[in-house]
């Protein structure tokens, strides 16, 4: 009987984050998997080790799957890593998918899964924590209220259009982007549309920062850097 390939979201980097539903498929799986080379540079890993110390000692697939924009080199990346996937399934063994945040956000693990169900495995979706609302809340505030809008805006992809979306925007990986969006704001700022701005780099690891008003936010920033731009009530 082949394995099954579970999805697991683990938040956006606090260990203590972790749903129990999680931690209980983590402890039970016979064998982890991240997106990576090697799995002490992942932070999915890192942040799991935390939280279920028995994950040390599973196995743990490694699957090269390069962030690029590339349509082929994507596909055979993905390709490579279900051959490794399907070999550990065909074995019998239930592998744990390790990613950040949750898996149904622009996740690598969709892919993975998609593959699996086309080809018959038995799959499953654990829900993780998004990143964006982890920087709300440790931001202490509120996303949206009453009948505004929340746009959830991938900025390695593009954020000129979203910009000027009305309600909370929320700028996921925003780092390479903060000279556009930084003109953008004092743009919308100099035509007196009022907006709170806030971002925090690294959300619940060791090395986070936050940053509150457009005053603080730097030049650059680390890739897993989130930003959230709120449209004031006049």
């Amino acid at each position: 009987m082949a394995g099954k390939l579970y999805g697991i979201g683990v938040g956006p980097g606090d260990p203590e984050l972790l749903t129990l539903k999680a931690v209980r498929l983590i402890q039970e799986c016979d064998v982890l998997a991240v997106p990576g080379l090697k799995k002490e540079e992942t932070a999915a890993y890192q942040i799991v080790r935390q939280a279920v110390p028995e994950a040390a000692g599973k196995e743990c697939l490694t699957l090269d799957m390069p962030m690029t924009k590339n349509r082929e080199k994507l596909e055979n990346s993905h390709e490579k890593a279900f051959l490794t996937l399907k070999t550990a399934l065909d074995q019998g063994r239930n592998i744990a998918f390790l990613t950040l945040g949750d898996p149904c956000i622009y996740s690598t693990y969709n892919y993975m899964h998609q593959m699996a169900l086309e080809a018959g495995y038995e799959t499953e979706i654990v829900s993780g924590i998004p990143s964006f609302c982890a920087v709300s809340a440790k931001l202490n505030q509120g996303l949206v209220e009453q009948s505004q809008m929340l746009h959830i805006i991938p900025s390695t992809y593009g954020i000129e259009e979203g910009m000027c979306l009305s309600g909370t925007k929320v700028l996921m990986k925003v780092g390479k982007k903060l000279g556009t969006v930084r003109e953008r704001i004092q743009e919308e700022t100099a035509q007196e549309r009022k907006q709170h701005i806030a971002m925090i780099e690294n959300c619940g690891m060791k090395n986070e920062h936050i940053y509150r008003g457009i005053e603080e936010i730097p030049e650059q920033a680390g890739y897993y850097s989130l930003m959230i731009v709120k449209e004031q009530k006049t």
